[in-house]
């Protein structure tokens, strides 16, 4: 036997299956009333989350309107409109949209009842003129399903006996609703009702006032409604406001190329420049469908940002011989001064990817008090796929930058690359330095899991913490310490490659080897100094992390470092906010 509540909850079962059963097995002796208050109950009493309620009862009304809802299912549906409101509006909006969405989907395979527009053109002037209570949305929902046009709501203001088919009443109540609704900046659904009833206002005025309020989707609908002339003097506006890419998504939609060549290629052009600027030049150079207008423009823009091998690339990969006789593009990108790897000392650069060379690396870093430490890895553009394994990672010294290949070193001799990562990194007498350590860490975390080195840390400083407002990433707060910043083109180049270009090497050596200097001028400059000149007070002691346990690998300590400046804390508390 089962116990009471067992008993208990069957009772509600079958209690909930028998109000199913008796709502839905037969409409055609249920009155509206009775069918709103049985939807209600079902609702209530069923035991999932709202959204997978609401689609279950969806489809449960798509079914139950099969079966002889009287006069017909359309206007059933209509009448429940005309009671929902009474549950009050935590069910009123949802309950509306359910049942006129399953209506809809039925009257693709069922025409409506004759009486089923003059009723929604009923219910529509209910609405409007207060006696009914419904959203706008459901109002909109309403007319589509039904296709209520202006002669409904017409034959729906007058006795059916004297209706003559004038629409000049209709009208006449519609214009001075519309503009109430442009008043309150309703702008979509004064444009749905004047493109479904066909009234035309006359003048540019209605549409220059929704692009002054930014309304562009309705803008664009109304243009759409009222033809190519308006069309073209939207796309102009937008070129006007510089809005190049609603231009031209605007003209691609209404096949208006022919008419705007020039659009075309100024929209391609803009999304080349801005992946270029943010380094992304494999998916520059897959937007372009070879089309040699925008290849030509994209190998310029890879002169203008000094990145030399790639130009070299795209000009053997398309053999564009005649290059340099080719037009250069009008808008040139202003020259920048970028911090260079000779300004900062540095005296040698080490390639590491072999055991003899990190053996010796680690010796020298293992004597060094402060260095900076950074990684690279190849961008995946690819949604949803896993991220590229971290390719190479930075430490340098003040003079000296060595570049480890982890890839070929965790394949190689992975053993001993663990053993000489754990002496650099779980070293409490050496100073990491990082800038969005998150980042990194997380990704050699993701990549490397397997090697003890990078489940827990010593002595970090993440240089983006000791700033409050950092902007322009590392290159920003080079510019701003050191007066120029950093060339950040090669960020997203194929850092799997072997070999990596000279470009590259540098380009990687500068973003570790900065961090030292960037270091040396917070913990030089003066705390009265620093506020009195207005800057923002660098305390950068406070931002040590002593000790940082990977908690995805496991647990931290609970016992203080006596030599460190912060508690042992978990990695989520100390780095992660």
């Amino acid at each position: 036997m089962g116990s009471d509540e067992d008993q208990t909850n069957d009772e509600k079962t079958h209690d909930t299956q028998s109000i199913c059963l008796h709502a839905f097995a037969d409409l055609s002796r249920i009155s509206p009333p009775m069918f709103v208050a049985l939807l209600k109950a079902c609702y209530v009493r069923g035991t999932e989350k709202a959204t997978k309620k609401f689609q279950v009862l969806q489809q449960q009304v798509l079914l139950v309107l099969q079966n002889s809802p009287q006069p017909g299912p359309a206007t059933f549906v209509l009448q429940c409109l005309y009671v929902f409101p009474i549950l009050g509006p935590v069910y009123t909006e949802g309950f509306s949209h359910l049942i006129i969405s399953s209506l809809r989907r039925l009257l693709k395979f069922v025409p409506a009842e004759a009486e089923a527009k003059k009723l929604a053109a009923k219910i529509f002037l209910d609405v409007t003129s207060g006696f009914v209570s419904h959203e706008e949305r459901v109002l909109i929902k309403l007319l589509e399903v039904v296709d209520v046009k202006l002669e409904n709501i017409a034959e729906a203001m007058c006795d059916p006996e004297v209706y003559d088919g004038n629409l000049d009443k209709a009208k006449a109540y519609m214009e001075p609703y519309i503009l109430n609704l442009v008043e309150s900046q309703s702008f979509m659904l004064a444009v749905t009702l004047l493109e479904r009833f066909s009234i035309r206002p006359s003048g540019d005025e209605f549409l220059m006032r929704m692009i002054e309020e930014n309304q562009f989707k309705a803008a664009e609908k109304w243009a759409t409604y009222m033809g190519k002339p308006l069309l073209v003097k939207l796309i102009n506006t937008y070129l006007d406001l510089k809005l190049l890419k609603n231009a031209y998504e605007l003209i691609k939609k209404n096949n208006l190329k022919e008419d705007f060549p020039e659009v075309h290629y100024m929209y391609k052009e803009s999304q080349l420049k801005k992946f270029a600027e943010k380094g992304l030049w494999d998916v520059a150079e897959s937007r372009i469908n070879n089309n040699r207008q925008l290849l030509e423009y994209l190998v310029y823009l890879a002169m203008e940002a000094g990145y030399s091998e790639k130009v070299d690339e795209l000009c053997e990969r398309y053999a564009l011989d005649g290059f340099g006789k080719c037009q250069e593009p009008q808008a040139k990108p202003t020259i920048t001064r970028f911090l260079h790897l000779k300004e900062l000392g540095v005296e040698d650069i080490k390639w590491v990817d072999e055991a003899d060379g990190l053996l010796s690396a680690t010796s020298f870093i293992e004597e060094c008090k402060v260095i900076g430490v950074d990684c690279e890895w190849k961008p995946n553009y690819v949604k949803g796929s896993k991220p590229s394994k971290v390719s190479i990672m930075q430490i340098a010294s003040e003079k000296k930058v060595f570049i480890l290949d982890l890839i070929k070193l965790s394949e190689d001799k992975p053993d001993i690359l663990d053993s000489c990562l754990k002496r650099i990194l779980h070293s409490s007498s050496v100073l990491k330095l990082g800038y969005n350590l998150q980042c990194d860490l997380t990704q050699l975390s993701q990549s490397y899991g397997e090697l003890e080195c990078f489940k827990h840390y010593e002595m970090l400083l993440d240089i983006q913490n000791v700033f409050k407002e950092p902007r322009g990433g590392l290159s920003g707060l080079t510019k701003k310490i050191m007066g120029a910043g950093l060339n950040k083109t090669r960020r997203n180049s194929n850092w799997e490659q072997r070999p990596l270009t000279q470009q590259q090497i540098e380009y990687a050596a500068l973003d570790a080897v900065v961090l030292i200097h960037i270091f040396y001028h917070i913990r030089n400059q003066p705390q009265a100094a620093s506020a009195n000149s207005g800057q923002p007070k660098m305390e950068w002691k406070s931002n040590i992390v002593s000790h940082m346990v990977d908690t995805k690998k496991s647990k931290p300590k609970k016992t203080p470092n006596p030599k460190s400046t912060k508690e042992v804390l978990p990695m989520t508390n100390t780095l992660f906010n």
